[in-house]
């Protein structure tokens, strides 16, 4: 084990997996400068030249449908959107094509391909340089998506999404690059769809996405202090989604509250809040409460930013809240 930021850990799994298998290869924008991509592709150019390490023009839909193309003859690309804004102009080879052909061909022909989108937020970016849209791409059949929060899941789900055959949306946020963790020296994998407990807690759960685990974990600090034990769960995959590790949560604790960098209406927080009220309703001792981006544009403004972006703070009053409200009867039947 060494200790990595997040960005050289993604970095790390990329170097390997071209090392091991000379069908994969990075195309994107900016590939070759760390302001683009931080250090998520320092080095690879000089070892593995720019015909594996392609630094293309401003142009999603014809780099995405490249990288889909080359998918479906064999080849194990990794198409990166700096901005993942902008990869709302890709829309048609992701969604159209690289999510319904396994299907479409009657499962003869695959497409393992990795559509790597960076999310950018804060630093006065405003509305258009600042969206997370993972729920978008999450309600489409036929696409996996997973979002890592720290450096060993960065570079074991890259791992995993190289080597799956299906198309993967691999969605990272740019606030977590510098942050650090143990991460192996050798290539693993960290498996699509299993999240995992960061925390062990008795009284509420907090399901958490991408950098709000980290934000999870510091207001888990906080509560703690208070009295309130709460679990923290990092789902790390958004589709699909562990539902297993997410109900026995809460049939644990009984409350939840869902923590994600997304828009509130139809969002993540939406999915998980429903999913976990279908299944295990009776076990709940109060509302489900979602801690959210609001229903708004990113502002420009940083006085306005600092109102905009939850953090460890909105997730305590989130918590407080669900915590202090209890259910009228005999409580949950399946503690």
């Amino acid at each position: 084990m060494k200790k990595l930021s997040y960005s050289l850990a993604i970095n790390e799994a990329l170097h390997q997996m071209m090392e091991s298998d000379p069908s994969v290869f990075l195309i994107g924008q900016g590939v070759k400068s760390p302001w683009y991509v931080g250090n998520t592709a320092k080095g690879l150019l000089e070892k593995f030249g720019p015909e594996r390490v392609i630094d293309t023009p401003v142009s999603e839909n014809a780099i995405t449908g490249t990288a889909v193309g080359a998918a479906l003859a064999g080849m194990r690309p990794v198409v990166v959107h700096p901005r993942v804004d902008f990869m709302m102009y890709a829309m048609d080879p992701v969604i159209n094509e690289a999510a319904n052909w396994h299907y479409m061909f009657g499962g003869k022909s695959s497409v393992p391909v990795v559509i790597w989108g960076i999310i950018n937020r804060g630093g006065e970016q405003a509305a258009q340089h600042s969206q997370s849209i993972h729920a978008i791409f999450a309600h489409v059949p036929g696409l996996k998506v997973v979002m890592p929060s720290t450096p060993y899941d960065a570079k074991g789900l890259m791992i995993s999404a190289i080597k799956d055959d299906n198309p993967v949306i691999y969605m990272d946020d740019r606030w977590l690059y510098n942050l650090e963790g143990e991460v192996p020296k050798e290539t693993f994998s960290v498996p699509i769809g299993k999240g995992v407990v960061r925390r062990h807690g008795l009284n509420i759960t907090v399901a958490a996405i991408s950098y709000m685990v980290d934000e999870s974990m510091k207001a888990s600090m906080e509560l703690e202090k208070e009295g309130i034990d709460a679990e923290v769960i990092d789902l790390r995959s958004v589709k699909p989604l562990d539902e297993n590790l997410l109900f026995e949560s809460v049939k644990k604790t009984g409350r939840l509250v869902v923590a994600d960098g997304g828009w509130k209406t139809c969002g993540m927080a939406a999915e998980v809040s429903a999913r976990v009220s279908e299944n295990v309703l009776d076990c709940l001792k109060a509302p489900i409460l979602r801690v959210t981006l609001p229903d708004v544009p990113a502002p420009a403004s940083r006085v306005l930013e600092k109102a905009y972006y939850p953090t460890f703070k909105t997730i305590i009053d989130a918590v407080k809240v669900c915590y202090k409200h209890e259910r009228g009867g005999d409580g949950p039947p399946c503690l």
